[in-house]
């Protein structure tokens, strides 16, 4: 039987778009805010540390642009260039955004390294630093919460992603807090050294969620565990005797699923497609992130059964049929012929009128003078008969 594909219709893309750009818009004026407030107090304190933390707080203004140039192309319908939608853009720009954060990593921790090797050009901070260092800690941790939230909501990745840039600034601070800190206590290597950490922390992140960008762009599927949900969903649907071939992949913060369905091989091909549909239905209502399910339904595991490939279709196989029963008297009355291609054979179901029928003995001896008729043709596998 053949392909169930359907996309989930009711995918309120503008509604997700209007959300993830009002976060990234408030957010995105707050790191503004920050990354000037760091950089001067920095600069005016003689901070290292906290100068770098403000550049953290300038990329993550980039990412905010970032995320929103993606949310503003993935809110679009599928078309003929997108099948699948644009919901990979919110992946390309998170796999951008992993890129820069890594870059900025290196450049803040290259320069750090510098100074800590020139003890002439290390910085005393002043105090002041450390008022800035505290304020950007509570600014960055409410970015957080207030993105995580909308992030989860959404089931956005990408948002999610910038939620935990919004973090790593709340705790890069906190490390500049310390660095600081030890720096007007006596240690003038801290402050330096407090950069590095600050630059290694960005560096981890960037690689962390350029790596899941890089997953989900080369067709990484979901994790086990919704794998799971997934495939007892598809068990306990009616009809349905076992699956193989459950394939996923991610599209942003949707997920498309395509799976072969192993039925009754002599049910219609009308029961087929209801099952079929009826797994594509209970996928899309009961998966959060399943916005897209393609069903293939098998008659046999075509994983281990012999294969049907060139076995020959309706048409070329009624005129072998009506050749091999040419002599046969009864098949004049033949009223149907269903084929069944199983296991690298077809197999039929003569459909007679009941008025033909006699007993049990002459049916067995006309099913027996059927197939051996057809007994030179090895596509051919068993026939059995039918009054009605």
């Amino acid at each position: 039987m053949g392909n169930e594909r359907v996309v989930n219709a009711e995918n309120p893309l503008h509604d997700r778009f209007a959300q993830t750009s009002r976060v990234t818009l408030v957010t995105a004026a707050v790191n503004l805010l920050l990354s000037v407030v760091k950089v001067v107090v920095g600069f005016v304190a003689q901070s290292q540390s906290l100068v770098a933390d403000g550049i953290h707080s300038l990329s993550d203004l980039l990412s905010d642009l970032l995320v929103y140039f993606a949310a503003r192309h993935a809110k679009n319908e599928p078309d003929d260039e997108h099948p699948y939608g644009h919901g990979r853009f919110e992946t390309a720009a998170t796999l951008g955004l992993g890129m820069l954060l890594i870059l900025a990593a290196l450049g803040i921790a290259w320069d750090a390294v510098d100074r800590l090797f020139s003890p002439e050009e290390l910085l005393t901070p002043g105090v002041l630093a450390l008022f800035a260092a505290a304020f950007s800690i509570a600014a960055n941790e409410g970015l957080y919460v207030y993105t995580i939230k909308v992030a989860r909501r959404l089931r956005s990745d990408m948002l999610a992603a910038n939620a935990w840039h919004h973090r790593s600034d709340a705790i890069s601070s906190v490390v500049v807090l310390i660095g600081v800190g030890g720096t007007l206590a006596g240690l003038p290597y801290l402050d330096a050294v407090a950069a590095v950490a600050v630059g290694v922390m960005i560096a981890k992140i960037g690689w962390d969620l350029g790596w899941s960008a890089f997953q989900e762009l080369v067709d990484a599927g979901l994790e086990e565990e919704r794998l799971e949900k997934i495939r007892a969903t598809i068990l306990d649907t009616g009809g349905v005797d076992d699956i193989h071939m459950l394939r996923t992949r991610k599209m942003g913060g949707a997920a498309s699923v395509d799976v072969h369905v192993l039925v009754e091989p002599w049910i219609s091909v009308s029961e087929g497609h209801m099952i079929g549909q009826t797994v594509i239905d209970r996928l899309l209502e009961g998966i959060d992130e399943v916005s897209d399910v393609t069903v293939h339904v098998d008659p046999e595991d075509d994983e281990t059964a012999a294969p049907c490939k060139d076995l020959p279709l309706r048409n070329e196989a009624r005129k072998l049929i009506d050749r091999a029963w040419a002599g046969i008297g009864e098949v004049s009355s033949l009223e149907r012929l269903v084929l069944h291609y199983l296991d690298g054979r077809v197999e039929i179901d003569v459909y007679f009128p009941l008025s033909i029928y006699r007993d049990e003995t002459q049916s067995a001896q006309l099913r027996a003078r059927l197939r051996d008729a057809l007994a030179s043709h090895r596509d051919f596998g068993d026939v059995r008969l039918y009054f009605g």
